[in-house]
C-alpha cells in the first residue's frame, strides 16, 4: 500500500520551461536583423577577416553571420519538429507568424529589402514547411490502423 504522506511529499514535475519550447527560435534572428537595421548596421562590412592556410583573407560580415546562424537555428527547428504533441501546432503556428512578419517587412520596409534578410525569410519559410511536414510524417508513423489487412 502506498503512504499518502510520501506521495504528497513527491516533488511534482513541472514544465516551467515548456512555454519556451513553443517560441520559434528564428524569431530571435528576425529580431535581431531589425535591431541592427534599425540602428543603421552595414549588412555587408566585414567585421572579421580571418586569414586562412591559403594565404586567402575570409571576409565575415553581419549578414555572413545572421543567416549562418539562421540555418543552425533552422536545424534547431526541425529537431523540435519531430514532437507530435499539441505544443508542437503551437509552434508551427507561431513559425507561420515569423514568416508572414518576414514577407510583410520585406515588401514595405525599406531597410529589410535586401539579400540577407530575403535569405532570412527564406529559411523561415522552410521552417514553416518543414516543421508541418515532419509533424505530419512523425504523426503518421505513431498513429496505427488496426483490424485491416
Amino acid at each position: 500500500m502506498v503512504d499518502q504522506d510520501s506521495e504528497r511529499r513527491a516533488p511534482r514535475r513541472t514544465n516551467r520551461g515548456a512555454w519556451f519550447t513553443a517560441i520559434p527560435l528564428l524569431a530571435f534572428i528576425v529580431i535581431a536583423y531589425v535591431a541592427f537595421a534599425a540602428s543603421g548596421a552595414d549588412f555587408t562590412l566585414p567585421r572579421f577577416e580571418p586569414a586562412l592556410p591559403s594565404g586567402a583573407t575570409w571576409y565575415i560580415s553581419l549578414g555572413d553571420m545572421l543567416v549562418a546562424t539562421s540555418l543552425f537555428l533552422l536545424f534547431l527547428e526541425v529537431l523540435k519538429s519531430t514532437r507530435t504533441s499539441g505544443k508542437s501546432v503551437i509552434d508551427h503556428s507561431l513559425s507561420l507568424v515569423v514568416f508572414i512578419a518576414c514577407l510583410i517587412l520585406f515588401l514595405i520596409w525599406q531597410p529589410a529589402a535586401t539579400s540577407v534578410f530575403f535569405i532570412i525569410m527564406l529559411i523561415t519559410l522552410v521552417d514553416v514547411t518543414a516543421g508541418f511536414s515532419v509533424t505530419i510524417r512523425a504523426a503518421r508513423r505513431d498513429y496505427t490502423v488496426s483490424g485491416t489487412d
